[in-house]
């Protein structure tokens, strides 16, 4: 037997100065209280699907408003926009972006791409 601090590890032990590592692993908590403990589980759970759910939403709201006024600015731009199919625009801009000085104005926008 290894002698420490002149005890032995055994002695320690059964004095329980060292605490029995299965001790842990069999106690069980009362039944109510693990039902308890589970249950709040599940309510945190819910609780974060829940949190979850509304910044998915507010990230869509905020992503719509922005699809909207920036149609709104494009239309107000270019009135004939609004006539126009989703890859009739898209061309259109594309076409714009192959004018001469629209890679140096692009090149000046804010890095955020929103301006003020």
């Amino acid at each position: 037997m290894r002698v420490r601090n002149g005890r032995s590890i055994y002695k320690r032990f059964q004095r329980k100065e060292v605490h029995d590592m299965n001790e842990k692993i069999t106690a069980q908590p009362p039944k109510e209280e693990r039902q308890e403990v589970l249950k709040e589980i599940r309510q945190l759970e819910n609780r974060k699907k829940i949190l979850e759910n509304k910044q998915r939403n507010e990230e869509r709201r905020v992503r719509t408003r922005r699809l909207i006024e920036r149609g709104a600015i494009l239309e107000g731009i270019f009135p004939l926009a609004s006539s126009l199919s989703g890859t009739e625009v898209k061309a259109f801009l594309i076409a714009l972006s192959y004018l001469p000085g629209a890679a140096e104005l692009t090149a000046n926008l804010p890095k955020s791409g929103d301006m003020p």
